[in-house]
């Protein structure tokens, strides 16, 4: 090591922080990078010889990073010359959490952030998520011109953010580059991570074997969070709404904190369709978690004219939402749009919502014209009008009309997005928006096609069995991206049961060729683009083990395993089985 007059390779740099303190023009060569580090110091009001108030970071008081790293640091400290240099220990806001000796000139501070020293290692570092050092003039401050640092990103290992730095630093380093303590800072950090995977691997077996005893073989309905992660059964990812979901994490991370007081016992959504049974889990005296068993609410009957004789076929949580929603708007008086593409069943829904009022159907698609002022709801029936967006603009102006005299009127509209549709019309969805219905796409509710497919067959003859199906079949069916919706599925079943002359389930070779070999690759929408990065990334960060990954996402294996066949992400299973 040597002093900064015996380095003469930083003397043009130090040359050129005094010129840039003192406001004369910089001379050429200057690092763009350096040069600009200097200018956010001054905008953020750094005080080069640290001269006025320093605002006091108050450190936190439970810091697991501290906790975890206290042990490896002190080993590593106890190596280093106390005189001579410096280990220092920040958090993700640069809050300094535990720092060891002294390097020569060094003035110990409580914040390494740039708005309250500077440039300095530690706050590169934590902005690049890689080694970073600085060296001598290169720092803002005047107590750090003899000082050379290196600052090493300490990452979590469970989710991949940056968690805080580790910062050797030592008198300035002669040829500054590398910086002698390099190794050691990576030696540190790297000691740190390990801890910090130790703890979560054993929080993560704590909770993964609570989760383990209250699935009983995955055939209930449980939910095991801790704030970060989840692990969902495949009966709870068919049971519980997202908003289900973030009410039980949300539990986890307050327990995890130590703020719940009171019963463990989590409110859900009215809307829930669930009740939860919740266990916490422990791990050394701290509340890891939770282990939530979900069952089905019990549905009361409701005493109204409106109710449903009964749903359409469907168990997953998209489609019992949108019925849910559909069912509570044709509880109450007034008008609902149905909206969905076409063949997703808007029609049929609203029929058997209204089975008991025997509703007037009238279709736009099947004349330009339907004299709307002469079939408009009277008496209270109600009446369903179907491919509202082929309205004829007199009849569009007749619904507005009779909406706002009206504005309880019992209509239900269906409507097939398509083309932008005209004012006119706008101002109608616009006006039906806030009693509207949303009914997704067969693509995104491929699980429900076992239990539409024995629905959709018809009757078998007398003595003959029901249309079954193999499992490649079922498969194959569920990869299809069936554009004409439910639709278009049973158009496939009638057209099979009719013309089969084989006995036993419909095998994969019986399938039209689109759907028996499988969707065509395609050219990605953006949301899936991000969503499949989302899936690969998580992936890679938990080694290839879909379990876990799937976890993470919140989401149930299988689906993982359906996004990645529909991404052609068959590259990003390589790695080892769950």
């Amino acid at each position: 090591m040597t002093t900064a007059e015996h380095s003469p390779a930083l003397a043009p740099l130090r040359q050129a922080r005094e010129r840039f303190l003192t406001g004369r023009p910089l001379p050429d060569g200057v690092p763009d990078d350096v040069v600009a580090a200097w200018r956010r110091a001054r905008f953020f009001g750094v005080r080069p010889d640290l001269d006025g108030p320093v605002r006091e970071s108050a450190r936190p008081a439970d810091s697991p990073l501290l906790e975890a790293a206290r042990p490896a640091l002190a080993r590593i400290a106890s190596t280093l010359d106390a005189g001579r240099s410096a280990l220092v220990l920040t958090d993700e806001r640069l809050r300094v959490l535990w720092s060891s000796g002294s390097a020569p000139g060094d003035a110990t501070c409580a914040d390494l952030s740039e708005r309250e020293v500077g440039h300095n290692s530690a706050a590169l570092a934590l902005r690049t998520r890689c080694r970073a050092e600085v060296h001598g003039p290169e720092h803002f401050l005047d107590v750090w011109q003899d000082v050379s640092a290196v600052s090493v990103p300490l990452i979590s290992p469970r989710t991949g953010q940056t968690l805080g730095t580790v910062t050797l630093a030592c008198g300035l380093c002669a040829g500054c580059r590398p910086h002698p303590g390099a190794a050691l800072a990576e030696a540190a950090a790297a000691a740190v991570e390990a801890e910090l995977r130790a703890r979560a691997r054993t929080a993560e077996r704590a909770l993964l074997d609570a989760y383990e005893r209250a699935a009983r073989g995955h055939e209930r309905a449980v939910v095991a969070l801790d704030g970060r992660s989840r692990l969902v059964s495949e009966a709870a990812a068919r049971l519980a709404s997202p908003q289900v979901l973030e009410a039980l994490e949300h539990a986890a991370r307050e327990w995890g904190r130590g703020t719940a007081g009171g019963p463990y016992a989590v409110p859900l959504p009215e809307d829930a369709g669930c009740t939860a049974e919740v266990t916490p889990v422990r791990h050394e005296g701290r509340c890891l978690g939770l282990v939530a068993v979900l069952e089905p609410r019990p549905v009361e009957p409701q005493p109204s004219s409106r109710a449903p004789a009964s749903a359409p076929a469907g168990g997953s949580v998209p489609w019992r939402h949108a019925v849910a929603r559909a069912t509570a708007l044709f509880r109450t008086a007034g008008p609902v749009l149905v909206i969905g593409e076409r063949g997703t069943g808007k029609t049929t829904l609203a029929l058997e919502l209204l089975d008991a009022t025997d509703p007037l159907v009238v279709d736009a698609a099947e004349s330009p014209e339907l004299d709307l002022k002469g079939h408009g709801p009277a008496g209270g029936r109600p009446l369903v009008l179907r491919h509202a967006e082929r309205l004829a603009q007199p009849d569009v102006a007749a619904l507005n009309s009779l909406l706002d005299e009206r504005p309880d009127a019992p209509l239900v509209a269906t409507y097939t997005p398509g083309a932008p549709p005209g004012p006119c019309l706008q101002r109608l969805l616009d006006t039906l928006a806030a009693r509207s219905v949303t009914l997704p796409a067969l693509r995104e509710r491929p699980e429900d096609i076992r239990e539409l497919l024995p629905a959709l067959a018809p009757d078998p003859d007398p003595g003959s069995p029901p249309l079954t199906w193999t499992l490649d079949a079922l498969r194959a069916l569920e990869r299809h991206p069936w554009p004409g919706n439910v639709t278009e599925l049973a158009h496939l079943v009638r057209a099979l049961a009719g013309r089969r002359r084989y006995s036993g389930p419909v095998r994969r070779g019986e399938l039209p060729d689109p759907v028996r070999e499988g969707p065509a690759g395609r050219t990605l929408s953006p949301m899936e683009l991000a969503e499949r990065a989302a899936i690969l990334e998580t992936l890679r960060r938990h080694g290839g083990n879909k379990a876990r990954a799937a976890a993470a996402l919140g989401i149930a294996r299988a689906t993982l395993y359906r996004k990645l066949r529909e991404y052609q992400g068959r590259d990003a299973l390589i790695g080892p089985r769950p």
